[in-house]
């Protein structure tokens, strides 16, 4: 099997250890951006990595600012609400909200609908730890969605209650889709190799 591109002769060129696996720009509305493991010793074979990173920068279809807005991301397809429970701390700019839930997603933030203007969107890092161990998993959700001066900004502390290897991720809104123009990009985090 021939080495990834960031290998060289079996050293490591990639001095910060991520590695850019997948990028998606929508090109029209969509329910679900899942990404899957290629389990092919490549890039995109999450065997490899201690850690998944999503980057996205979407807006939902809805139009109201209710929970259709909210984002969320599952993993391996368990839809189960007792695998998620998380520490969720919010506040819009005049109030501060935290609280205990158990859903079943990791909660990224709220952000803009189809009731602000066309060019709102807002922004979201997800970190999975320790993706490929044997344990629970830990996640850490922080998001960003202004509204027209309004808006919230979010952070959500999950366990993943699934001790298998994550080998899927589906990210969508709770209830409605993503608006076309919405970008997604996933790292996988490499164990570092310093001398």
């Amino acid at each position: 099997m021939a080495d990834p591109g960031y290998i060289v002769d079996g050293v490591l060129t990639d001095g910060e250890a991520w590695v850019g696996i997948a990028t998606t720009t929508l090109a029209s509305d969509t329910a679900t951006v899942t990404f899957t493991s290629t389990d092919d010793g490549q890039v995109g074979d999450w065997s490899q990595y201690m850690d998944l990173v999503i980057v996205g920068y979407c807006r939902a279809t809805g139009t109201t600012y209710s929970g259709d807005s909210y984002f969320a991301i599952r993993a391996n397809n368990e839809t189960s609400a007792s695998l998620y429970p998380s520490q969720w701390l919010s506040g819009d700019g005049s109030s501060a909200t935290a609280f205990t839930h158990t859903n079943n997603y990791i909660m990224c933030g709220r952000f803009a609908d189809a009731s602000v203007a066309s060019n709102v969107f807002g922004s979201f890092v997800c970190h999975l730890f320790d993706i490929n161990s044997g344990k629970y998993k830990a996640a850490i959700a922080m998001g960003a969605g202004d509204r027209d001066g309004g808006g919230q900004v979010h952070l959500d502390a999950s366990t993943v209650k699934i001790q298998a290897a994550i080998t899927e991720l589906d990210c969508q809104f709770i209830s409605g889709d993503c608006l076309a123009g919405s970008s997604f990009s996933l790292f996988g985090v490499l164990p570092r190799m310093v001398a």
